[in-house]
């Protein structure tokens, strides 16, 4: 498996000849660059246009954008229904959480969960090996809560993503914190690589965050 990293919420989530991509966002409303990609996919999880540009992609067969149980090309996806706010959505609506399974690993996508998860919904997930979740706190999860997620969740990998960086659009995002506030009160040894390439028999029981540089 090959995960990449565009920004924002993007990823491309590679599995043997299937391309996934998330959360392709408006580059206009973002900041930065949005590069065009051939997938066989995309998945949104939820309609705000930093996370639901589908013009970004190319040669896809399915968009999914909610709850449910789908297949891409050999990658097994479960949506569960979750909401962008701590208030059961009344402030910025619903999101859509994705649990991707490929080649035995299993990777959560929270897109920009605003709330910690319930114990069902924790069970309802089950193991997970890759957490790609925001850490940027106003638009979406907290420092703190984000960390109380990380803890419920247990996986060995977590992706931080959705946090302010250099480039990104103020006038949208300037209430977004710095990666650097997660990692510190995650207090996890940190690795910094361009992409992340693994097996199933890769992973151990340690936890490590890997911080993706933006493509």
């Amino acid at each position: 498996m090959e995960i990449n990293y565009f920004g924002h919420a993007c990823f491309k989530i590679k599995s043997s000849n299937t391309k996934l991509l998330i959360d392709p966002f408006d580059p206009k409303m973002v900041g930065i660059k949005m590069p065009h990609e051939e997938v066989d996919g995309v998945l949104v999880t939820h309609s705000h246009k930093d996370h639901s540009f589908i013009e970004a992609a190319r040669g896809y067969r399915k968009i999914i954008d909610g709850p449910g149980e789908y297949e891409i090309g050999g990658i097994s996806i479960i949506g569960f229904s979750t909401y962008h706010d701590n208030k059961n959505g009344a402030e910025r609506g619903e999101n859509t959480i994705y649990l991707l399974e490929a080649e035995g690993i299993r990777v959560l996508h929270l897109g920009d969960l605003g709330h910690v998860l319930s114990e069902k919904q924790v069970e309802a997930v089950g193991n997970v090996n890759i957490l790609i979740l925001p850490v940027g706190n106003k638009y979406s999860l907290g420092v703190k809560e984000a960390v109380k997620v990380v803890n419920d969740i247990e996986p060995q990998i977590i992706i931080p993503m959705h946090y302010f960086f250099e480039g990104i659009n103020k006038e949208y995002f300037d209430g977004l914190l710095p990666v650097d506030n997660f990692l510190s009160e995650m207090g996890l040894p940190v690795e910094k690589m361009p992409k992340l390439s693994l097996k199933l028999a890769d992973l151990t029981e340690d936890q490590k965050v890997v911080l993706l540089e933006r493509k």
